[in-house]
């Protein structure tokens, strides 16, 4: 047997070594997993859980017998529950909104959310610890409402209608919270990599700050002197110090428009080594900063997109970003729920549902508990049904409604409404809706989900950051977490963010699986990248972690044994919804404009609403496209 390598952690996997597609039947049901984990008589309540989250045991099977294996589920003759106005398929924050919306404009209306994970919100998770006797919260997924202010009017007045006011954060989010122990960016370069292990404070400077607290935008010659300790050769450290500090504009003289066509047709890393003579190793301390927010490296990301967002050497087109972007009017990177944008999803809820969810104000949101037992209960307006994957969406003969079938507990129910609106993952609709066109099958095939893991590392303390001088970590050329920060400083109503080193604290990590260097393009690395995420394991994500804390700590006195209280893996080899690059997509495709339009064509009495029909990632991609969604459904 192997040693478990933190054995005060009970571990969860539920994933590893089972097989992907039809294995469902094999498996404990999601109440059958629940009743192991918290003991037959606990109550059911999906945040607690740690181990492997996200896309768990028990939520992907079904979907993957119908996607894989064509598996293909009689439709039963008996009829589920009595006919409902809407029956929306995903419950995550476009489910939620469509659902929302539509009661907003026909009250009364009776509808059912079917959701195939054991929890609601999607990728808005919600992730607890119980740290020594301290609740810590944190986030499993969608981050962060960013930008609120530039969201569309519906978008706006749907978060002032759930009670969320955006200008509160300004209150609840610490700026400079880590100013107090100047602590700031670090890279760590692993010997595998790089020849020998080093933690390095970041020369790179601001890039890349979500806290607005960088303490390392120091000078040239303390930049220059942390570069000459980067474990690369000398001409990889000359090219380094003349890109930052020397930066060129090979394209002097030509018109704006024959720049930014230049700039576009070539990826970053491409620019650097043709126009810097910058050799690999020099490249690959920052090839994968994109990653997070891409779900690719400038591997494969345009020499233009790295204007945009001001990577090293980039400033000289800062005329070229203006002409493309207009003006910087970004926001705070500050409005954020301690358990990230599970905030919106939970505040959805509870106003579909308020016994489930007790309290009415954002800051009571935070601590209140929801009770699951209420979310679908008959005679409720509003019903929200986990653990129930849909496998057909068709309407009925007559076309004055849509039968959905889903499979709950290796079970097959059907149920009617007059209207259905798709809210789950895209790339499934084809496979659970035969009446999708052809041409329109291909407009959605065009994309992919990106592949990403959310984990949550809780400490016991953060010592060992402070001695370091670091809230966060890049580790370069890292195949699974490739960074790591210290959590969000936010403090609302009676939760109070970590005060002091000493305290509880959680470490958000990030892994984007890729296969950079390879000429892949983005849509191609998510794609393998997917199919090497299901291949890893808690254990290779939990052996990592360690392996990484030990480290960038030693000599810090750091123990992963004794400072590790917990570890949730969300894991979402579906994760992001796929945004056009302008180095592998058309330049002008766009949130307005690409394949996406076509493959969320309205079907009858079948809308499509998700982020990935807006080609937006991001809390308002998913509220438009609800909004949309419910629209053409009200107006049949």
């Amino acid at each position: 047997m192997t040693k478990r390598l933190l054995p005060n952690i009970n571990r969860r996997d539920f994933l590893g070594g089972v097989a992907l597609t039809s294995a469902a039947g094999a498996m404990m049901s999601p109440m059958e997993l629940f009743a192991q984990q918290q003991g037959a008589s606990s109550e059911y309540y999906p945040p607690k859980l740690t181990g492997m989250r996200g896309s768990h045991a028990g939520s992907f099977e079904v979907s993957h017998a119908v996607s894989l294996e064509r598996t293909d589920w009689d439709i039963p003759k008996d009829q589920t529950d009595d006919i409902y106005d809407m029956v929306v398929v995903g419950g995550g924050i476009s489910g939620l909104s469509a659902a929302f919306l539509y009661q907003q404009k026909m009250a009364g209306a009776r509808i059912l959310i079917l959701d195939n994970h054991d929890d609601f919100g999607g990728h808005a998770k919600r992730n607890e610890f119980d740290i020594d006797g301290k609740k810590v919260i944190g986030y499993g997924g969608s981050q962060t409402m960013q930008d609120p202010g530039h969201y569309s009017q519906e978008a706006k007045k749907l978060l002032k209608d759930i009670s969320i006011e955006t200008e509160r954060f300004y209150d609840y989010f610490k700026m400079g919270h880590y100013n107090k122990w100047e602590m700031g960016g670090a890279l760590y370069f692993q010997k595998p990599d790089f020849g020998e292990g080093k933690l390095i404070k970041n020369p790179y400077g601001g890039l890349y700050d979500l806290f607005g607290d960088d303490k390392s935008t120091f000078g040239r010659k303390e930049r220059t002197e942390k570069i000459r300790e980067f474990p690369i050769s000398k001409k990889a450290q000359d090219a380094l110090i003349k890109l930052m500090f020397d930066p060129i504009d090979p394209f002097q003289g030509l018109p704006a428009q024959e720049k930014i066509k230049r700039l576009r047709s070539i990826t970053y890393i491409e620019y650097l080594e043709k126009y810097y003579d910058m050799p690999k190793e020099g490249s690959d301390t920052f090839r994968d900063n994109a990653k997070g927010l891409w779900g690719v490296g400038w591997d494969a990301l345009s020499a233009m997109q790295a204007a945009v967002m001001y990577e090293v050497g980039m400033g000289v087109f800062e005329d070229l970003v203006e002409i493309l972007e207009g003006p910087d009017t970004s926001e705070p990177y500050i409005f954020h729920f301690p358990d990230g944008n599970a905030g919106v999803a939970r505040s959805l809820v509870r106003k579909l549902i308020p016994e489930a969810v007790p309290g009415n104000t954002m800051e009571d949101l935070v601590l209140s508990k929801v009770d699951y037992s209420l979310l679908d209960q008959e005679g409720s307006d509003n019903r929200i049904r986990l653990n129930s994957t849909a496998v057909n969406v068709r309407h009925s003969i007559d076309q004055s409604h849509v039968d959905v079938s889903y499979v709950r507990n290796n079970t097959v129910y059907r149920v009617r409404a007059k209207h259905v609106i798709m809210a789950c993952y895209n790339s499934i609709i084809p496979f659970i809706c035969p009446e999708v066109p052809e041409k329109q099958v291909e407009a959605i095939n065009y994309a992919t989900k990106v592949p990403l893991v959310y984990t949550n590392i809780a400490l016991r303390n953060w010592r060992a950051f402070a001695e370091k001088k670091c809230n966060r970590i890049r580790l370069p050329k890292e195949k699974l977490h490739h960074s790591y920060v210290l959590d969000f400083p936010v403090s609302m109503g009676d939760y109070t963010f970590s005060e002091n080193p000493d305290q509880p604290i959680l470490v958000h990590a990030t892994c984007v699986p890729t296969v950079p260097d390879e000429g892949y393009t983005a849509i191609e690395q998510a794609k393998m990248g997917r199919m090497n995420l299901y291949q890893t394991s808690f254990d290779d994500f939990e052996r990592s972690i360690v392996g990484h804390f030990e480290g960038m700590f030693r000599g810090t006195g750091f123990d992963a044994q004794r400072d590790i209280a917990g570890i949730t893996v969300n894991r979402w080899p579906h994760g992001y919804a796929y945004e056009y690059n302008d180095y592998s997509d058309d330049p002008e495709y766009g949130p307005d404009k690409g394949p996406h339009i076509a493959g969320r064509a309205q079907i009858g009495r079948i809308s499509i609403a998700n982020s990935d029909a807006s080609a937006y990632a991001y809390v308002n991609g998913a509220i438009d496209a609800a909004v949309r969604a419910v629209d053409e459904q009200v107006k049949l």
